[in-house]
């Protein structure tokens, strides 16, 4: 095994903001698979999800500088990377209609969006106060779409681990937003 292969993911990504070719081999053999696992999920295309993977190594080998380990773990900066990367391929096959549309759109109203992002904000705060452990594996879970058992790996802890902690973690969640002081 070598020197990369043996790094943690922050390290990993912290050499290769230094431009260390080996660690993005070691990274993209680590992350790869589940990156495109999860594109493919997200986008239901198999040349989408490859663009997608594409798409987020690239971003990674330009964005590795700006990573900081202390504003959290490095598997989880890079599904935010990830996330991205499939949310750009998303947008960048929808083509719009040449037709005006004559039936009443779908979209959320004001009414709706000020109330999702009222909620969004509630939701960020709360998660902001849960430990960083779980709130690494709540983001896992619900952001980047991993399941537990590909949480577990990432994280390189037992999936019973992942489990209760997951479960504590949503409870804290719900027992925060219970509060009103979030607002």
């Amino acid at each position: 095994m070598t020197a990369a292969a043996a790094a943690g993911d922050g390290e990993l990504i912290r050499r290769i903001g230094e431009r260390d070719g080996e660690a993005f081999e070691a990274l993209y053999r680590r992350f790869a698979p589940p990156v495109f696992g999860l594109a493919l999920r997200r986008l239901r295309d198999r040349g989408r999800a490859e663009d997608a993977t594409q798409e987020t190594f690239t971003a990674i080998w330009r964005s590795a500088p700006t990573y900081r380990s202390e504003r959290g773990p490095g598997a989880a900066w890079l599904y935010a990377v990830a996330r991205n990367a499939i949310v750009n391929q998303t947008r960048a096959r929808v083509e719009p209609s040449a037709a005006a549309v004559d039936s009443p759109s779908d979209e959320p109203g004001p009414a709706e969006r000020a109330e999702a992002g009222w909620k969004s904000r509630r939701i960020h705060r709360a998660l902001a106060e849960l430990p960083e452990y779980q709130r690494t594996l709540i983001e896992l879970a619900y952001w980047s779409e991993l399941s537990q058992s590909e949480i577990a790996a990432q994280l390189n802890i037992p999936l019973g681990t992942v489990k209760t902690r997951t479960r504590r973690a949503l409870a804290g969640l719900a027992a925060l937003l219970e509060r009103d002081d979030l607002q």
